[in-house]
């Protein structure tokens, strides 16, 4: 397998043994590349056609496998990191380094070729110390993760023959249910984003995307990102004009100081948005209950449904638990998204506090950006004071053409007139 020669770079390890055991027995064989390592994980996978660099760099998969469906991957190569936008953030990824434990690919392309490439996915993922595999059935992989759900697995990608006793071990130990990853994604103190002059949004640090922070920028605010334990006190002291939860990985019940805090900004009315794990942890401060899904959604076109207008939406997902709409009863939410799919809940909203979350990711990155609104309808309500249901900002629709429309002359023989 060919690997595009770009200067100064190290040689990686393409073409070296590699094996995926799962839970439930399956051995996939395939071809190595990236860093050759052994390491377990809870496998997932998703639908996304492109923007690898910003799913890998996603915190929501700490701690996972991640098997790509589309079955070329690689093609475009990895821009520089070094590549900023007028905010001053990475444009092209989602956190300082690759999150995913592992790689799970069918074909990973000969060349990389773009105008912003700066080497390929295989030295990216070296360089990470990330082990890859491609050459797997990854379509049959997709399918049993469909029919029985998200399992643990193992990956080996090694120079010699790969003992498969010691990865069965490896495997007997791993977990991933129950563990707290908060401490790998949040940030460790204060970080500022923007102009000190602006007003002041607090990003609760549970493994927060840049592109979220990008969005709040956008809206003419500066941010100030906090650990995930910060507590309410910790919030205040800067005085600001709203909350933001972000994403992140993992069982939102760990996430115990988080909710304490969220229970607090509840009580308190302060302006929250919560994100995919916040949308979570907000419902779970409320009183509500979440659940692990079968096998989750990740993808760049799940459709949700608005359910105050019965609005369609395509929405970029990454998460594995989901909000038991029935425990939703006493705790002052009401359902906002709902998945098209399967009618989980993608958002849920106060009835009667400035505060909405939804399960998706409004910012995408990578996927559609119809759902950017949210950060809009935000703003509007941390500026108007007004209860959720009753901020009017809404996702702006096709402008209808003012040229007339004008007959044309005869028509098709023997149509209907």
């Amino acid at each position: 397998m060919r690997v595009q020669k770009i200067p100064a770079l190290q040689q990686t390890y393409t073409g070296y043994a590699a094996k995926l055991i799962l839970e439930d027995g399956s051995i996939f064989d395939g071809v190595g590349f990236g860093y050759p390592s052994e390491i377990a994980g809870e496998v997932v996978f998703n639908t996304g056609m492109v923007g690898y660099t910003e799913t890998l760099t996603d915190p929501s998969y700490r701690g996972q496998i991640l098997c790509m469906t589309y079955p070329l991957v690689g093609n475009y190569g990895v821009p520089s990191f070094d590549a900023k936008d007028e905010y001053g953030l990475p444009k092209f990824f989602e956190s300082d380094g690759i999150q995913v434990k592992a790689l799970l690919i069918h074909d990973l392309s000969d060349v990389a070729s773009h105008w912003s490439c700066t080497k390929t996915l295989d030295q990216w993922l070296y360089e990470e110390k990330i082990p890859g595999i491609c050459g797997i059935d990854t379509r049959e992989l997709t399918k049993k993760l469909r029919v029985n759900g998200v399992m643990m697995g193992a990956v080996a990608v090694s120079q010699n023959v790969i003992d498969e006793s010691r990865l069965k071990k490896a495997l007997a130990v791993a977990k991933y249910e129950g563990l707290n990853f908060m401490p790998e994604v949040s940030t460790s103190g204060p970080k500022e984003y923007g102009d000190k002059d602006k007003d002041c949004i607090i990003v609760l640090d549970t493994g927060v995307k840049y592109s979220i922070i990008r969005n709040i920028m956008r809206t003419g605010y500066r941010v100030v990102r906090l650990p995930w334990d910060a507590s309410y006190d910790d919030i205040m002291s800067y005085s600001p004009k709203g909350v933001v939860i972000s994403n992140g990985p993992g069982d939102p019940k760990v996430c115990t100081s988080t909710i304490k805090t969220a229970s607090k900004l509840i009580n308190t009315s302060t302006p929250t948005l919560g994100i995919c794990l916040g949308n979570q942890i907000l419902a779970l401060a409320g009183g509500a209950n979440t659940y692990k899904l079968k096998f989750g959604h990740r993808g760049q076109n799940k459709p949700c449904i608005d359910k105050r207008n019965d609005q369609v939406y395509v929405t970029s997902q990454n998460h594995g638990y989901g909000i038991d709409p029935k425990s939703l009863g006493k705790t002052g939410f009401k359902v906002w998204f709902a998945n098209a799919d399967d009618n989980t809940v993608e958002g849920i909203e106060h009835k009667n506090k400035p505060i909405i979350a939804v399960q998706f990711h409004p910012e995408a990155s990578p996927g559609p950006y119809d759902c950017m609104y949210v950060f809009d309808r935000f703003k509007e309500i941390i500026a108007t004071g007004v209860k959720s249901e009753l901020a009017s900002a809404k996702a702006p629709r096709a402008k209808k053409s003012s040229k007339k429309k004008t007959k044309k002359k005869g028509g098709r023989k023997g149509a209907k007139r």
